[in-house]
């Protein structure tokens, strides 16, 4: 019901997804549990967002290219934005935000970008007035407030990223008050880390993160403090470049694979979830 893709206030999606998934934490099945959040991109800034609603409920997050910052090279110029910012109550959901095309910019791959065009859900309109302003806002907040993030993170991001901007992603890995963070740049690859990018780099990302998220579950149910990982280089088969960062509790060590033994992503087995996201 109503308008589609339009954002009255960015508060409300917070809130709503509070209230869910802590209505879903609350089962008994899932208590005791860790409870990790995930999202890309918008889905990156309602994970943050959600932290800082109650900082201590969530034992981590993954941030897949998060929108901490859109990137200049797809914002509207500044007096473009301050005109529209004078009529938003007048017009919220007009569709007439000049924006160029995201998908071009979002997915790599040519196969994996015309099936996000033929796809009938995925939005691809301009963005109504007041959804644009809203993300906008959030994006500037998140930014000039990355100093209180405190949960343990890990961050991806391409560093061909031209939606949302990798650099802010180091920021926020510098900033972040958090003792256990981990930042993971992909030299070459775009937005879409987890659906715009060949099969052999997605497998790539969904391997880290679940990687991470094994080691993180482990050592919270065993108790154990986390130790911290030292800057790395290292080349995957590709040839891509991996810089691997991250700092935990003052301490380093060489960082490890570990093999799959859980089950993550909603339930899907394996080393990757075969659900890719469509931004």
């Amino acid at each position: 019901m109503g308008a589609r893709c339009y954002i009255k206030k960015f508060e409300n999606i917070i809130n709503d997804c509070d209230d869910f998934f802590k209505s879903v934490c609350a089962r008994g099945e899932y208590r005791g549990k860790s409870r990790f959040l995930y999202g890309e991109s918008m889905g990156g800034a309602v994970a943050l967002l959600l932290h800082k609603k109650d900082p201590t409920f969530w034992t981590g997050a993954v941030l897949v290219a998060p929108m901490c910052k859109i990137s200049e090279k797809v914002k509207p110029h500044p007096v473009v934005v301050n005109l529209l910012t004078k009529v938003e109550e007048i017009i919220p959901k007009w569709k007439i935000v000049p924006t160029k095309d995201v998908i071009n910019s979002a997915f790599k791959d040519p196969i994996k970008r015309e099936q996000v065009r033929s796809n009938k859900l995925i939005y691809q309109d301009k963005p109504r007035l007041k959804t644009a302003l809203e993300m906008l806002r959030v994006s500037m907040k998140l930014e000039d407030t990355l100093h209180e993030v405190t949960l343990p993170f890990f961050v991806l991001h391409g560093e061909a990223d031209v939606v949302t901007d990798p650099e802010v992603s180091k920021s926020l890995y510098e900033q972040a008050n958090s003792r256990d963070k981990t930042i993971r740049l992909y030299p070459g690859m775009w937005h879409g880390l987890t659906s715009g990018e060949p099969d052999d780099n997605i497998e790539i990302v969904f391997a880290d993160i679940i990687t991470w998220l094994e080691r993180r579950s482990k050592e919270k149910h065993h108790d154990r403090a986390v130790s911290a990982q030292s800057p790395s280089q290292s080349y995957l088969s590709n040839g891509i470049e991996r810089l691997a960062i991250s700092a935990t509790m003052g301490t380093l060590r060489t960082p490890q694979r570990q093999s799959n033994s859980g089950s993550y992503l909603c339930g899907l087995k394996g080393r990757r979830s075969f659900r890719h996201s469509a931004m």
